[in-house]
């Protein structure tokens, strides 16, 4: 790893001071530097033009601008989500996906170079955890994608690849540094950072006194069917995590959201509805239903069409607010993993 300064990384008060001790410059041009990295989205110190030739070098010598590079774009032919796999100035590959919605441009972006949460129907997890992003890298997800499309980022869901809790800090330096006003000020509000239960990192989050929304991957209604679908669950008990989510809405007074991905045979019958309208009785929640997108190293199924309105049904009765998910980008392998997976399996075959 390069021993200079992640520049895109920094915050605008650490900018400021790294500008005046750093650079021996005066503090207003932290503001015209930190406009060029997160408004103006520069690529290079060469694009910052109303910056002295000297201070550009200076940059260049001290720092290191991270740029993401796309190595494809897909675009479905159903419904115009683009997935992108991009490469990180080390060579990892990593992949983001762009949906449009009428209410605006949602990216979902990953957090880490694979994952080491082993859920079993996720991709992500098939090759475990290479490493974590920077906050710098994980911005830069977003950045390329609105050069690329030249249109505003409404929406952004740290869903992709990787466990954000895992990676804490850059996680929460990435939601504070995205909805900075000084930089794309994306309202923390249209944020939904999704994780699988790491229960401590939980009640940590609740003290950032974020507004963003969280979302819980619960996809079981008891511990034992949890652990079969997720390790996660051999440490924290459905009961420990909910717990939690009463502390997090405690804090901030946000809706949760609770995942449940669908799969034929195993979680989805009438009594597995029952047992959620249960659990989450009393709990701000609403209720995201995905049919599980499956993948060719796992025999997951998903379910029936008429078992998941059945299954949405029945938790309306019990009061609870459910949507089921659209499936954007099915044709361009669109879930979490698979197409960074496949790329890599295929550049593996080649060698």
């Amino acid at each position: 790893m390069s021993d200079k300064i992640d520049i895109k990384s920094m915050n605008y008060e650490e900018l400021e001071q790294f500008v005046v001790t750093g650079l021996n410059d005066k503090k207003f041009r932290a503001r015209q530097i930190y406009d060029w990295l997160h408004v103006k989205l520069a690529r290079s110190f060469d694009e910052m033009s109303n910056l002295s030739r000297a201070l550009r070098e200076k940059l260049a010598d001290q720092c290191e601008l991270t740029a993401l590079t796309v190595v494809k774009c897909y675009v479905s032919e159903i419904d115009g989500t683009r997935k992108y796999l991009l490469r990180l100035p080390d060579g990892n590959i990593i992949e983001s996906v762009l949906m449009k919605y009428k209410h605006g441009n949602s990216v979902c972006v990953s957090s880490q170079v694979g994952c080491r949460m082993g859920c079993r129907f996720c991709a992500s997890t098939l090759d475990g955890l290479a490493r974590n992003m920077t906050a710098s890298e994980v911005l830069d997800e977003i950045y390329v994608i609105q050069r690329d499309i030249n249109e505003r980022i409404s929406n952004v869901v740290i869903m992709g690849s990787g466990e954000p809790l895992d990676n804490y800090d850059n996680a929460v330096r990435f939601i504070k540094m995205l909805s900075d006003a000084n930089g794309l000020n994306i309202s923390q509000r249209n944020i939904t950072l999704s994780t699988c239960g790491i229960v401590p990192r939980i009640y940590d989050l609740a003290g950032e006194d974020l507004q963003i929304t969280l979302a819980i991957s619960l996809h079981a209604v008891t511990d034992e069917r949890r652990r079969e679908l997720m390790p996660i669950a051999n440490k924290y008990s459905i009961e420990e995590i909910l717990k939690a989510c009463r502390a997090y809405y405690g804090h901030n007074n946000r809706r949760l959201t609770f995942e449940y991905s669908l799969v034929k045979g195993v979680n989805d019958s009438e009594e597995d509805a029952r047992a959620l309208g249960r659990l989450l009785r009393g709990i701000n929640a609403h209720i995201n239903l995905i049919p599980v997108n499956p993948i060719k190293e796992r025999d997951f199924r998903q379910s029936e069409a008429n078992a998941v309105v059945n299954f949405k049904n029945k938790l309306e009765k019990y009061g609870e607010n459910v949507t089921i998910r659209r499936e954007m980008g099915r044709d361009i392998q669109a879930a979490c993993g698979q197409l960074r997976k496949n790329y890599i399996d295929a550049l593996e075959s080649e060698e």
